[in-house]
């Protein structure tokens, strides 16, 4: 499953549009807690008690019974526990093997306007693990109609059914034999559902999402990962309104319900074994796409897309994806795709970012939908990543599953990290893992810092929602990305390998993972387990680096260390096994004196001594690649940043090198502004040095554009904040927006050329997602934002003639965003403009409430106060929402505004949200997590909205668990 975090816009191409981290997968019920379903009696069984059993009669092929004459009095009510007030916290520790294997399960839905119903039969065999007591299913706001037991009715009056599970008692069960029937008939109400978990409607579509716990609200059953079987599934609907029909592998057969031709069915059966979380259905009226794939062992697979009709001309570059992303598994890891069939559908009503259902991917419309007019290059590249996330996780998470949701690292961590290399190979691998490290430090570090850390495996939760984190995915992902750093290419593939010969169709866990890569290899990686066990980040220390120019040799000297996290002293914590790739220049030639190496800091301290490096002054590179997701502390001076900049072979420490020098600039006069917000400043002559060398080979046809832009932008304010013990918004901000105005300054005729130039060469030019035009595009909208700074009229009109004349919807952005600095008329009239633009199209209208709620405007607070009033505002669209509200919480000076009017809006959000979909309003909830890093005025204003929230005494289990550990 793909994530959709709450990121500000600028990074928009994550996993996370702007919104987080995707799950590939980040419920509760709807409307009053524990409310009972209404009953629909047309046609279909009410709830029956004990003997005489009705007759019953099917209505030709369809297996949905209807009830004929005989006359059965009313059931008792069957009374359900109260609601409990206390959250269960569950252990990893505590993990037992499920007493019961399904062989088989049989599904029916018969799908209507008003309640649908769900028969189930399922075969369950008695497992090793079976220890006798009763037989307990999963199950939430389900209304049961009718229960069997090998073929014998069960009196619904003698059963236990509380709020979250069903109880049949061991006398019921059939003695003398370890395997047997259960049938159940259902009612639920997808209509009503606006958690967006389990069954429910999205416009006119009927869809599924059932990671983690979805299924239990389709019917009753042991919804836990390592319970696997094989489904059949039948679907009738109404014909004219939801003429498609989908559903998890193989469609074996279709037609209409005899007796009522105005409704049609289908059937599919998947003949691969899979956990009910990967269960799907998608019903509704859907324009689609289609292709075929020729796998590299002959075969053919038919590819499918859907979305509403109107937006059937923004799916081609998905299905381009695809088939990218298939042939890229094969070449790469061997992975060929198994099923004859391969469908995806759209759905605007999503609180992810997309999800790996067995051969039918249900995707946001904001990671599936791109196209020119209305997708910026960000959009695109996130398109093709989450696309080909969800593709790889057919190997990765559904033919190898995880044996319980504390694993959940073992599937996603591996996915991002196959879906990062895929985008590495398909544009430019530098600008990729930039990428990605800067999202890591800005989420994952974040994460890392406050109450909510936790391990990649975590420990123990209370709402599974709450753990579909960016620790989990981004650091999971940096975790595997070390294994490969480690074992080298083909040792990685050989663990891999032996993975995939072991555990295919099984429920494994991360230590599996592991295994596989040690014995693949035969290497020892039981100290790399760590990783899995320590929250927090690292840091590496670089104590000292001593070049001997006699026996041309260079000793450096490492230390690591780890800070406190809940329930985990840093002094607690043993070493790692960190992988740091280091290189040595000359500082006379810029050149490599030795080859690349991997030294494998095991030890809390550690000396390494590096060869063969002359007698010449040289420079250390260290930390290459961000080959550790750690914090590097090393004393460098700007002299010796700007020769790394200029001459290092790898992108990542060039890019780092320039960013810390601007990263020191403001922070520097970050801390002159704490003391004095009068005091003058001024920018350093070797940040200014800096910046002019940058420009100047800015439009060299050699240099990646993507890559100098990226060194030159200004870091933002949550990357900044990760730097600063005590954060100052306001001192931040003053000391970024200074830098800013000060490159305007002196570079002006720089970023002009830089702006024209590209302009001219791309004026005309068909639009092409390629690593040129990209670059060109995303370097042209930075020096023009940089311009911007000025608020002069020539640059004003730059912004407005890009924004008239904008090609594709990366210029039109670009132009807006500039435009956002100086506020007056001019923005307002574009914002207008960009409005009538979007003609009603939801992603577009998004991108318009966004930068509004982006943006760095005194009335900033006012507008988003306005916007959530605005008629095309609602909190029950996930997509919206973030747009407007998880955007305004990384929009940190104005979040953190000292009139506390930020922290009300997210509160009030929070309230409302939970009463209906409380994952997102635990993902709100959230932006109060860091409270303590704040001065104490904000700090007791973030308090005192936390506690209300604690004491306001409805929240859901999810919001819970993060207020009352943010509260901590």
């Amino acid at each position: 499953m793909h994530v959709l975090p709450c990121l500000t816009a600028s990074f928009s191409a994550v996993l996370f549009s702007v919104s987080l981290f995707s799950r590939s997968a980040y419920t509760l019920g709807v409307g009053a807690a524990g409310a009972r379903r209404t009953s629909r009696v047309q046609g279909f069984l009410r709830p029956f008690v004990g003997s005489p059993k009705p007759s019953f009669q099917f209505r030709g092929n369809s297996p949905f019974l209807t009830r004929t004459l005989a006359s059965v009095s009313a059931p008792p009510p069957v009374e359900e526990k109260p609601k409990e007030k206390m959250a269960v916290e569950k252990f990893r520790k505590d993990y037992k093997k499920p007493e019961w294997d399904v062989e088989s399960i049989d599904l029916k839905f018969d799908l209507r306007e008003q309640g649908t119903i769900v028969e189930t039969e399922m075969i369950l065999k008695k497992s090793a693990a079976y220890g006798g007591g009763p037989l307990v299913f999963d199950g939430e706001d389900l209304k049961l109609l009718t229960l069997e037991v090998d073929g014998k009715a069960i009196p619904i009056s003698t059963m236990t059914i509380s709020d979250d599970s069903l109880t049949i008692p061991a006398e019921f069960l059939p003695s003398g034999t370890d395997s047997f029937s259960v049938k159940t008939m259902v009612e639920i109400s997808p209509e009503k559902n606006e958690q967006l978990s389990g069954l429910y409607k999205s416009g006119g579509i009927f869809c599924t999402q059932c990671e983690a716990e979805g299924f239990r609200r389709i019917t009753y059953f042991f919804d836990r990962p390592d319970v696997m079987t094989k489904y059949s599934v039948y679907l009738s609907a109404d014909k004219k309104a939801y003429p498609i029909l989908l559903s998890n592998g193989n469609k074996i057969e279709d037609g209409d319900v005899p007796d009522d031709t105005s409704r049609h069915y289908a059937k599919y059966v998947d003949p691969f074994k899979k956990p009910a979380y990967l269960f799907a259905l998608v019903a509704g009226d859907l324009g689609s796409i289609t292709d075929e794939f020729v796998t590299s062992s002959g075969k053919t697979v038919k590819l499918a897309l859907f979305s509403e009709h109107e937006n059937i001309g923004k799916l081609q570059w998905a299905m381009e994806s695809l088939k990218k992303a298939m042939k890229w598994d094969e070449d790469t890891f061997g992975l060929e795709y198994d099923l004859d069939i391969f469908n995806v559908v759209a759905v605007k009503d999503f609180n992810m970012g997309a999800m790996e259902n067995k051969s039918l991917n249900v995707f946001n419309t904001a990671c599936l939908l791109a196209s020119t007019q209305t997708s910026s290059d960000a959009d695109f590249e996130r398109v093709e990543g989450v696309v080909a996330h969800e593709y790889f996780h057919n190997w990765t998470g559904n033919r190898v599953t995880c044996q319980d949701w504390f694993q959940l690292t073992l599937k996603e961590g591996l996915t991002v990290y196959r879906d990062s290399i895929f985008s590495a190979d398909m544009g430019s691998a530098a600008v990729k893992r930039i990428e990605d490290v800067k999202i890591l430090r800005r989420a994952q570090f974040a994460e890392d810092a406050g109450p909510m850390a936790h391990p990649i495996r975590p420990e123990s939760y209370i709402a599974m929602d709450n753990f579909y984190t960016a620790t989990v995915y981004i650091k999971g992902c940096e975790v595997v990305r070390m294994y490969r750093t480690l074992l080298g290419v083909p040792g990685f593939r050989k663990g891999m390998d032996l993975y995939f010969q072991r555990h295919d169709g099984q429920a494994v866990a991360c230590d599996d993972f592991r295994a596989a890569m040690a014995d693949a290899n035969g290497v020892d990686l039981s100290q790399f387990e760590r990783w899995y066990l320590n929250a927090g980040t690292p840091t590496v220390e670089v104590v000292s680096v001593q070049h001997d120019a006699g026996k041309g040799t260079l000793t450096l000297k490492l230390k690591q260390s780890q800070p406190d996290t809940p329930s985990q002293p840093g002094s607690s914590k043993l070493p790692l096994l960190i992988p740091v790739k280091i290189g040595v220049l000359s500082k006379a030639s810029g050149k490599e004196v030795v080859a690349e190496q991997v030294l494998k800091f095991t030890e809390a301290e550690q000396e390494f001594v590096i060869e063969g490096v002359g007698s010449d002054p040289v420079v250390p590179s260290i930390l290459r690649d961000f080959s550790a997701p750690v914090k590097l502390k090393f004393e460098q001076s700007d002299e010796d940043l700007a020769f790394l900049m200029a001459h290092d072979v790898d992108a990542f420490v060039k890019f780092e090198a320039g960013q810390k020098i601007l990263t020191k600039e403001v922070l520097r006069l970050a801390e002159s502004v704490s003391k004095d917000p009068n005091a003058p400043l001024s920018l350093s002559a070797s940040v200014e040095s800096a910046v002019k060398t940058i420009l100047k080979a800015a439009l060299d046809p050699k240099v990646d554009k993507s890559l100098t832009t990226y060194t030159l932008r200004v870091p933002d304010l949550p990357t900044l904040a990760m730097e600063v013990d005590v954060v100052d918004p306001d001192a931040l901000k003053a000391a970024a927006d200074f830098v800013r105005d000060s490159i305007a300054t002196k570079c002006t005729d720089d970023l002009t050329n830089i702006v024209k130039t590209i302009s001219a060469a791309l004026k005309g030019k068909k639009h092409e997602i390629c690593v040129e035009d990209v670059g060109a595009r995303r370097l042209r909208g930075l020096c023009l934002a940089f311009l911007a700074c000025r608020k002069d009229a020539d640059t004003i009109g730059m912004c407005k003639e890009l924004l008239d004349k904008a090609e594709c919807m990366s210029d039109r952005m670009a132009a807006m965003g500039a435009l956002s600095c100086s506020g007056g008329p001019e923005w307002d009239a574009a914002l207008e403009s960009f409005y009538t633009f979007a003609a009603g199209d939801p992603l577009v209208t998004d991108k318009w409430f966004a930068l509004q709620a982006s943006a760095d405007l005194p009335d900033t607070l006012e507008r988003v106060e306005r916007l959530m009033e605005h008629k095309d505002f609602t909190m029950k669209n996930p997509n919206r929402l973030r747009n407007v509200v998880s955007v305004l919480g990384q929009n940190l000076p104005h979040f953190h505004n000292k009139n506390g009017k930020g922290y009300d809006i997210v509160k009030k959000c929070v309230e409302e949200v939970d009463k209906f979909n409380p994952q997102m309003a635990a993902r709100l909830a959230n932006l109060f997590s860091q409270w303590k890093r704040y001065g104490p005025e904000r700090q007791t204003m973030m308090k005192a909205r936390l506690q209300a929230l604690a004491d306001g005494g409805s929240l859901s289990k999810d919001t819970l668990e993060i207020v009352t550990k943010s509260l901590k």
